[in-house]
Formats: C-alpha cells, sequence, structure tokens
C-alpha cells in the first residue's frame, strides 16, 4: 500500500507540474499580447516552445511512473 501510495503522489506531482507550467505560459502570454499586439508571432513562438518541452516533460514522468507500477 505504501509504494502504490507514493507512485500515486509521484503520478500527482507529474500531472500537475505541467498545468501550472501551461496556466503560466498562458497568462503571461496573453498578457504580454495585450501590452505589444505586434510581437504576437514572436511570443506565439516561445510559448509553443514552452508548451512543447512541459508536455515532454510530463509524458516522460508519466513513462517513468508506468514503469515503476509495472
Amino acid at each position: 500500500m505504501g509504494r502504490n501510495a507514493a507512485l500515486t503522489l509521484i503520478f500527482l506531482a507529474c500531472i500537475l507540474g505541467p498545468c501550472a507550467v501551461f496556466a503560466a505560459s498562458a497568462y503571461a502570454s496573453i498578457n504580454s499580447l495585450g501590452r505589444n499586439p505586434s510581437a504576437a508571432s514572436k511570443i506565439f513562438t516561445a510559448m509553443i516552445v514552452a508548451l512543447s518541452f512541459a508536455e515532454a516533460c510530463a509524458f516522460v514522468a508519466m513513462v517513468v511512473v508506468f514503469q515503476l507500477f509495472g
């Protein structure tokens, strides 16, 4: 029971971490677009890179947790 609870907490952290990155990135990009709409292409590119990095980290963490459960 203790091992499964620990892995569940790790899995929860692996999900909440990228969700926080998504929220912070979206908030910052919308805020910066409101201040400087002409920089939309640069902001969009940086946001996509940050979101894909966060998604890749979440995917790797989920694979590790699934391997530990197995």
